[in-house]
C-alpha cells in the first residue's frame, strides 16, 4: 500500500471509532434515563445493571448503527480533506477518482468483516444475556399462544387447540390426528385437555378416538369420562420467545429455522429475514462508505454542515426503507432474500450514479 492509502485508512478508523464511542456514550445516557426508574424499583445490583445489561448492550447497538456510524465518520473527515484542499491536489497530481476509493474500500470491507463476524457469532451470545436481564426487570419477552394453534408435533401427527391458557395449562377443543402415506388413519379430539404431568402427560375430557383401515372405521367414545396419555407436547411449546432469534447464533437459527418449519408454523418468514439482515448489513458500511466518499469530496460552501446533513438524509431515507421492506416480508408474504437487499439494491444503485457524478 501507499503512503496516500495508509493515510486515509488511519483517517477512516480514528474518525469511525471515535464516532462509535461518543454515539455509545449518548446512547447508553438516553437508555439510562428512560430505564433508571425500573432499576430502582426491582431489586437489582449495579453490578448486574453494568456488567449483565450494559456490557451486552453495547455490541447490540453498535451492531444496529455501524453502517451509519460508517457513513457519518467517512462524510466527517473526508469533508475536512475536501475543505483543507487534499482531494484536488490529489486528482491534480494524476491520481484517478477510482485509485483514490481504493482505501476506503479496503478500509470499509475490514469494518464489515468484523460487523459479520458480530452479527454471526458475538452479538446473539452477549444480546442474550441482555434479554434476559430485561425479560427478568425490564420487560417480559414471552408470548403465548393462545387461539387456533395448529401445528405438526412429529411427520405424521398435527394438533389442533382452539384455546390455550397459560394460567392453568389447560387448553378447550383439542384435536391430534394421525397420517400414513398422506392418509388420515386416527384422530383424536376431546372437548378439555390439561397438562397432567410435565413435561407431556396430558388428561383429555370428554373424549373421541377413530381409526381408519381402508373401508373399516371404529369409533370409541369416552363421554363425561377422562383418559391420561403421553402426547409430544409441552406447555413451553405454547409460549413462545419473541426475541428468541436475537439470542441465537446464526448456525442455531437456522436449525430453529428447519424446526419450525417442520412443526408448519407460519414464523420462519421473519427468522429468515434475521438470518439474511445478517449477511446483508456488512455490504451496507460499504455502500454507504462510497456514497459518504461521492458527497464529502467536492468541495462546497456549505462544508462539513452541508455534507453532513445529506447524508443524515441519506442515512435515514436508508433506514425507513428497510423498515418497509421488513413489514412486506413479515406482513405480505414477501420474499425475505429480496425484503433485505433491496434497501442495498437501490442504495447500491444511488452509490454508482453518485461516484460517476463525483468531482473528478
Amino acid at each position: 500500500m501507499k503512503k496516500l492509502d495508509l493515510y486515509i485508512i488511519k483517517k477512516y478508523f480514528a474518525t469511525f471509532f471515535f464516532t462509535v464511542c461518543i454515539i455509545t456514550m449518548i446512547a447508553v445516557v438516553i437508555d439510562f434515563s428512560e430505564k433508571v426508574g425500573k432499576f430502582i424499583d426491582k431489586p437489582v445490583t449495579t453490578k448486574e445493571i453494568l456488567f449483565d445489561y450494559y456490557l451486552n448492550f453495547i455490541p447490540w447497538i453498535n451492531g444496529l448503527l455501524w453502517p451509519l456510524f460508517s457513513m457519518i465518520a467517512v462524510i466527517f473527515f473526508t469533508s475536512r480533506m475536501a475543505k483543507q484542499s487534499e482531494i484536488i491536489p490529489m486528482l491534480s497530481a494524476g491520481i484517478s477518482y477510482n485509485r483514490i476509493l481504493v482505501p476506503y474500500i479496503i478500509a470499509s470491507s475490514f469494518i464489515a468483516g468484523l460487523l459479520w463476524f458480530g452479527n454471526n457469532y458475538l452479538i446473539p451470545k452477549t444480546t442474550k444475556i441482555k434479554n434476559e436481564f430485561e425479560h427478568k426487570y425490564i420487560k417480559s419477552s414471552t408470548k403465548t399462544m393462545s387461539s387456533d394453534i395448529h401445528c405438526y408435533i412429529s411427520p405424521n401427527e398435527k394438533i389442533y387447540l382452539r384455546y390455550f391458557r397459560k394460567r392453568d395449562t389447560s387448553g378447550q377443543i383439542f384435536r391430534i390426528e394421525t397420517f400414513k402415506d398422506n392418509r388420515l388413519v386416527s384422530y383424536i379430539k376431546a372437548s378439555r385437555i390439561k397438562l397432567k404431568e410435565a413435561p407431556n402427560r396430558w388428561t383429555l375430557f370428554n373424549y373421541e378416538e377413530r381409526k381408519f383401515d381402508g373401508m373399516q372405521d371404529s369409533l370409541l367414545v369416552g363421554q363425561a369420562s377422562k383418559k391420561d396419555t403421553t402426547i409430544n407436547l409441552s406447555a413451553d411449546d405454547f409460549i413462545k420467545n419473541t426475541r428468541v432469534m436475537e439470542n441465537m447464533t446464526s448456525s442455531s437459527l437456522r436449525e430453529y429455522i428447519t424446526r419450525e418449519n417442520a412443526r408448519g408454523l407460519d414464523t420462519a418468514n421473519m427468522h429468515i429475514l434475521e438470518l439474511h439482515r445478517r449477511n446483508a448489513d456488512p455490504f451496507t458500511i460499504i455502500i454507504l462508505t462510497m456514497i459518504g466518499v461521492a458527497i464529502a469530496s467536492r468541495k462546497t460552501r456549505g462544508g462539513i454542515g452541508l455534507h453532513l446533513a445529506i447524508g443524515i438524509i441519506i442515512g435515514s431515507a436508508y433506514v425507513i426503507l428497510s423498515r418497509f421492506s421488513s413489514t412486506f416480508v413479515n406482513n405480505l408474504s414477501f420474499s425475505p432474500i429480496m425484503g433485505v437487499w433491496i434497501p442495498n439494491i437501490v442504495f447500491g444503485i444511488i452509490a454508482i450514479i453518485l461516484i460517476l457524478r463525483a468531482q473528478k
